[in-house]
């Protein structure tokens, strides 16, 4: 079992819905029908240059009765994503445009506390877009319920967002065969770790791309892959073509930037990019200029380079659901999580998670 060092003292690591967390830090508050005052994470400033724990403020609010059709909802915990980092930034469409004085948002898991709506009950376990905030209001159809039997954080992880991208990014866009070489980047992220384990399980050869060498000893010697090369170390280029003697059929992008553009060099004809992320481009006011090789590399090597949103498979969902639900029963498929504790610590974790300090999905147990 591995235990990582990080800055944030209060980082713990949960693998396989099993939690790895000193005694002292388990909460067992409920919620009892007296306690009506909400704490939330708000957005301050929009960060110009680096994001910093100082861009956020917190804040106490009133919290009210939910109305027709609406449920209360306590966080249990919320995923920490780079993703969200480009929504700060204006770079995520998606996302619609940043602003300031509103809570962060995010998806997370908590427990329904008081409902008019006659499909959730208090007690039930849920994810929805609570934001970084202890309570959030929704409406019924903005709310999921999890099954009683699955580890509710899953929904954070391997059942959720990350879980999903790497499985539609990596099948549907990838399209990945057996016996061919398939490359992640971030391969210890939150998602890159998924995908190189779902490659696997499809019977690919598979190659990491981390910036530290733990990581890279990580996804070898705990998640199965097969190679793992440190992009930050001096002979990078030619430990990569060390690692991908035959080339690379399908590439997973979640940096952009330098590894993209190294990346590029390594595919075979008919290789397929999957452009899941940017993350070298999200923390900065000076993003690195587009990769070269493009697009004369992709029309010699009949390269196609994709990107995708997940929310483009969202009539796929419970069908990817069901097969990722077997690979994890079956030890297929490993979900890695460090969690970190209390609201009050999610900007540091966010900043922390930029600087690459996750391994696996980083959420935040609200206690």
């Amino acid at each position: 079992m591995l235990f990582r060092e990080c800055y944030l003292e209060n980082v713990n690591y949960r693998i396989d819905g099993v939690s790895h967390r000193p005694a002292e830090y388990e909460h067992t508050d409920s919620y009892d029908g007296v306690e009506m005052k909400n704490q939330q994470i708000i957005i301050d400033q929009l960060p110009t240059g680096k994001l910093s724990a100082q861009h956020y403020r917190f804040q106490d609010s009133d919290i009210g009765h939910p109305g027709p059709g609406e449920t209360l909802v306590k966080t249990e915990a919320f995923l920490v994503a780079a993703g969200s980092r480009a929504g700060l930034q204006g770079s995520a469409s998606y996302a619609g445009a940043p602003t300031t004085g509103i809570v962060m948002g995010g998806t997370g898991v908590g427990i329904v506390v008081e409902s008019s709506d006659a499909g959730f009950a208090p007690g039930d376990k849920v994810v929805c877009s609570t934001g970084w905030q202890r309570y959030s209001m929704h409406a019924a159809s903005a709310l999921q319920k999890i099954p009683t039997e699955i580890d509710a954080i899953h929904y954070l992880g391997p059942l959720g967002v990350n879980g999903l991208t790497a499985y539609f990014g990596l099948l549907k866009v990838g399209q990945p065969e057996a016996g061919e070489t398939v490359m992640v980047s971030a391969a210890a992220g939150s998602v890159g770790h998924l995908v190189g384990q779902m490659a696997k399980i499809k019977g690919c050869q598979v190659i990491g791309i981390a910036g530290q060498d733990h990581k890279c000893k990580l996804v070898v010697d705990q998640l199965g892959f097969d190679a793992a090369v440190n992009y930050k170390q001096g002979d990078y280029r030619s430990a990569l073509k060390e690692a991908t003697p035959n080339g690379v059929d399908v590439y997973f992008d979640n940096t952009g930037g330098f590894v993209l553009g190294s990346a590029l060099f390594r595919l075979n004809v008919n290789g397929r990019i999957v452009c899941c992320g940017v993350v070298s481009q999200y923390d900065t006011d000076a993003p690195e200029p587009g990769p070269k090789g493009i697009p004369g590399l992709l029309v010699n090597k009949r390269i196609r380079m994709q990107g995708f949103l997940v929310f483009d498979y969202l009539a796929l969902y419970a069908a990817a659901r069901k097969e990722i639900s077997g690979w994890l029963d079956s030890g297929q498929l490993t979900s890695r999580v460090d969690e970190v504790k209390g609201l009050d610590s999610a900007p540091a974790a966010f900043v922390d998670l930029l600087a690459g300090g996750n391994v696996g999905t980083r959420v935040v147990l609200v206690e």
